[in-house]
């Protein structure tokens, strides 16, 4: 695994994202949504759309966050990847990402906006690269890191996930 991942690292110029694991900017269309053309409360112009690539290890994890826009997780290579999510209600749910589909995997999976969500690779000594798409385009201003103790404040009843996959 180790070696994979370096070669991964180095070959798509990953680098480290604040959430947990590796990504990079892969697409940001040309095209531009002027700030106050959609419902969301978006701060600035927007473009259209935008992809990454998102390495993942079973060392690490992608930590609780939401974002403003919808995002779609495309699977491409190693272990499952588990995509926990709590909703504006409390309802926690997860989806696992990979191409088992008799065990409910499926190789493509679209977070809601708003979703608090985080992600891991439940195997050990095992890595998990997706692709996400982002519409409208990503923006870090319309990202939001979970606080531990915010979180667990609004959703006691997932306590138990929440501290296992935030930072602070």
């Amino acid at each position: 695994m180790q070696n994979r991942v370096k070669e991964l690292v180095e070959q798509l110029d990953l680098q480290e994202h604040v959430e947990g694991g590796f990504y990079k900017e892969t697409y940001r269309s040309k095209g531009i949504i002027k700030q106050g053309s959609t419902p969301e409360n978006f701060d600035g112009d927007r473009n259209y759309s935008t992809g990454i690539y998102f390495l993942l290890t079973s060392d690490n994890f992608s930590a609780f966050h939401r974002i403003k826009q919808d995002e779609m997780w495309h699977f491409y290579e190693g272990s499952p990847l588990t995509i926990h999510m709590i909703d504006v209600t409390g309802h926690y749910s997860f989806q696992r990402l990979g191409l088992d589909l008799k065990n409910h995997e499926q190789p493509q999976f679209t977070v809601p906006k708003n979703v608090w969500f985080a992600s891991e690779v439940e195997d050990p000594n095992t890595y998990c690269l997706t692709g996400c798409t982002v519409a409208p385009g990503f923006d870090f201003t319309d990202f939001e890191l979970a606080e531990r103790k915010a979180l667990i404040k609004a959703y006691p009843q997932h306590k138990e996930v929440i501290h296992r996959l935030t930072r602070f």
